[in-house]
């Protein structure tokens, strides 16, 4: 192997040969930047899927009375919408980021376990394909809701168990690519790269990895007694056998809300990373954005029940969770108060990657407020089911998690790639996208508020016209999505495109842009002398 080069800016190495070409480089991948490709490419084939259902909710919705579907088939839709977006698309997809940048950013020469992360990709296949399949199973598929309530899920059909096991696979992928990422940075960091020196997406990647190996078993477990309540004659969900269904939702809920911060706190991650950059300042308050982090991952397990207020709580259980819940807010306040402290007379350019993260956090804060709406208790017992719940988490976890990821893209993509997205196309995708989304979910917390119910084929027509209005939002942002793929993704691919410098964004700082553009097969195979600061390579 050849020799590696301490001076920033050089080639590491005088070649990329001796790794594996063709079919055989993706089947035995161990490097990490091929897997956190594979997962990236992974993560949007599923979006796209999930896409297709959700065009196809929005279609029946269009207008009043059943157009193309029956509500049977509906559900289903609604249901594997969920699942696929969920376990196929967000999840996936920040491992993929993980895979990518964490190694760079740490100084690493790959993760801890290479062969362990490949199977942990290679079994996502399977699972997707058995997931998918589950349409074409006697029934169709599971129509349930994606939270599997039951005792719904004790009526389904064989798709269930695809589904159930399709969900077991990915969880324990998500559980081996955690213990990757925990040893990665707890024992792969370059000599002087404390832990609060750490890149903050590095952090919010680590507490994001306990937090998975945490709950994932919880919903191994809720589905395992499904499984058994509907073979092996169990009783724990079946009222009819002494059991109870609320029983499950409590289960299910304290792996459910840990979820949404699996979902989110990388998020956080990629935008403490840009903001910065495009601020031209440090981040401001970097432990206290380390500290928040931690916090919102200790208390999203105090707090599940808030997803239960209309099952019959005790009022002194309502208070706890609604107590505990508004608790978050404070966490959460306090990283959106330190991005916008570091903007605030910061020298701002606005590239495509500082619009996406501007964006993330205008409207994940509006996400956030109607999540402390809907905290509390009386409100929610209005509120619970109805499409005002929709738009919540859709503002979360679409403007959240996908925003930042698009961001993340952009900023990260010329490191990938080592060519230059078009400027232009970028600006077209962020503009489309964030009108189109808007278009599409602002309106349904007023649906919501009038009471119109979620994961129903049909409404009454006082409901037409906002109907109407979110349909044609959700196929402009499907849309936008399809161009972001075509005139972006492809040609950055392709290489084509003018050639990106080793640090293209003026006033970024971290190991990554000492390396040149792309990044080489390998980096970082003898650990790289840090300044003080840990972002910069010395010697």
């Amino acid at each position: 192997m050849s020799a590696v080069l301490d001076r920033p800016g050089e080639h590491l190495h005088d070649h990329d040969h001796g790794h594996p070409h063709g079919w055989r480089r993706w089947l035995f991948a161990t490097n990490h930047k091929d897997i956190g490709t594979m997962y990236l490419l992974f993560s949007f084939t599923m979006l796209m899927v999930g896409g297709v259902l959700a065009l196809a909710i929005r279609a029946e919705l269009f207008q009043p009375g059943l157009q193309f579907v029956n509500p049977e088939m509906f559900n289903q839709f609604t249901t594997m919408h969920g699942l696929i977006m969920v376990f196929g698309a967000i999840m996936p997809a920040f491992v993929g980021f993980a895979n990518w940048m964490i190694p760079l950013q740490i100084g690493a020469a790959d993760m801890a376990f290479a062969r362990m992360n490949n199977l942990s990709f290679w079994l996502l296949i399977p699972a997707a394909l058995m997931l998918v399949g589950s349409f074409f199973m006697p029934g169709g598929a599971p129509a349930a809701g994606w939270t599997l309530y039951a005792p719904l899920t004790l009526q389904m059909g064989p798709s269930m168990d695809s589904s159930i096991f399709a969900i077991h696979i990915m969880g324990a992928s998500s559980i081996m690519g955690s213990i990757n990422i925990i040893v990665t940075v707890l024992n792969m960091r370059a000599p002087g790269m404390t832990l609060m020196k750490m890149p903050l997406f590095c952090w919010t990647w680590l507490i994001t990895a306990y937090l998975l190996i945490a709950v994932m078993p919880v919903l191994a477990g809720a589905i395992t007694m499904t499984l058994t309540d509907r073979h092996f004659g169990t009783s724990f969900f079946n009222p009819a056998g002494g059991g109870d269904p609320v029983m499950y939702q409590h289960i299910f809920w304290f792996f459910g809300h840990p979820e949404v911060y699996i979902m989110i706190l990388p998020a956080f991650g990629i935008v403490s990373a840009i903001v910065p950059t495009f601020a031209r300042k440090r981040l401001f308050g970097y432990t206290s954005m380390v500290y928040a982090t931690a916090s919102i991952a200790i208390l999203s397990f105090i707090v599940w029940a808030h997803h239960m207020f209309t099952t019959g709580m005790p009022v002194t259980g309502q208070l706890f969770f609604m107590y505990a819940t508004m608790l978050i807010a404070v966490p959460t306040g306090v990283k959106i108060f330190n991005w916008v402290a570091t903007m605030w007379r910061g020298s701002m350019s606005f590239e495509t990657p500082m619009l996406w993260a501007v964006g993330f956090i205008f409207v994940f804060t509006i996400g956030g407020f109607t999540g402390l709406i809907l905290a509390m208790a009386p409100i929610d017992i209005q509120l619970q089911d109805t499409y005002y719940v929709v738009a919540h988490f859709h503002y979360v976890l679409v403007a959240g998690s996908l925003f930042a990821m698009f961001a993340g893209v952009y900023y990260w993509g010329p490191k990938w790639t080592g060519v230059m997205y078009s400027e232009t196309r970028g600006k077209i995708h962020f503009w489309g996208s964030l009108i189109f989304f808007n278009i599409t979910f602002f309106p349904m917390h007023f649906l919501g508020l009038a009471g119109m119910p979620r994961r129903y084929a049909d409404y009454p027509m006082q409901f037409a016209d906002f109907n109407m209005l979110v349909s044609i939002g959700g196929f402009g942002f499907g849309f936008m999505q399809v161009y972001f793929f075509l005139f972006v993704v492809l040609p950055m691919m392709r290489r084509q495109g003018e050639n990106a410098p080793q640090n293209p964004w003026e006033g970024a700082e971290g190991l990554e842009w000492e390396l040149p553009s792309p990044a080489p097969w390998h980096t970082f195979e003898s650990p790289p002398k840090l300044d003080a600061s840990a972002t910069r390579v010395i010697g």
